[in-house]
């Protein structure tokens, strides 16, 4: 794919701290309880882009599906909470998504909203497949190992996936530029947050 970038797994510019899986290891209540979370929030975003853009027939088509796999990665992700004798905490506020969220226009061409909406999408499940190709290869639990190996493929797709949908409302060109600017800043957030092994992002 030409959005891809020889610095990381799909394109992403700094990498996670291979320490982070390590961390996670040892908060797996914590870190299943955010993961469920992160996989109620995608669905709902799902549906608000479905609500918001109905007009789109491709787009509604091929989110559609998407809702009910999220929902569906939300279940498994809270029955091994259960099977372990674990409990589903609070959600948290993501400070992650909320910078991503910063960065979106807001005013101006309704073009260029959606666009960085998609965008946000997109780069929030590249984080995540990244973030659990991290486990799926740190973690001691050979099941979990299994688990998150699922998820990563997953979540590859969904990244391809809201990339296409941008290039199919809106010209190659526009997108490629705007996600090199997404890349260099979610780099930036990446590089200031905390490494914290009780949550996703």
């Amino acid at each position: 794919m030409e959005y891809t970038n020889t610095k990381s797994i799909l394109g992403l510019h700094l990498p996670t701290d291979p320490r982070w899986a390590d961390l996670a290891g040892i908060s797996l209540e914590e870190i299943l309880t955010d993961h469920a979370y992160c996989e109620q929030k995608a669905a709902t975003s799902c549906i608000s882009l479905i609500q918001r853009y109905s007009d789109r027939e491709k787009l509604v088509n091929e989110l559609a599906p998407i809702v009910t796999e999220e929902w569906g990665h939300f279940r498994l992700v809270l029955y091994e909470l259960q099977k372990r004798g674990l409990r589903l905490g609070k959600q948290r506020k993501d400070e992650y998504v909320n910078k991503l969220i910063d960065f979106q226009r807001k005013g101006g061409n309704i073009e260029d909203r959606f666009l960085d909406q998609l965008l946000t999408m997109a780069l929030i499940e590249a984080r995540s497949c990244e973030r659990f190709k991290r486990l799926s290869e740190g973690l001691n639990d050979e099941y979990l190992q299994n688990f998150y190996r699922r998820f990563m493929e997953s979540e590859a797709g969904h990244y391809t996936l809201f990339i296409e949908l941008a290039e199919t409302y809106v010209s190659k060109q526009i997108v490629r530029s705007r996600w090199t600017e997404w890349l260099q800043y979610e780099a930036e957030i990446i590089g200031k947050l905390e490494l914290r092994g009780d949550r996703i992002h």
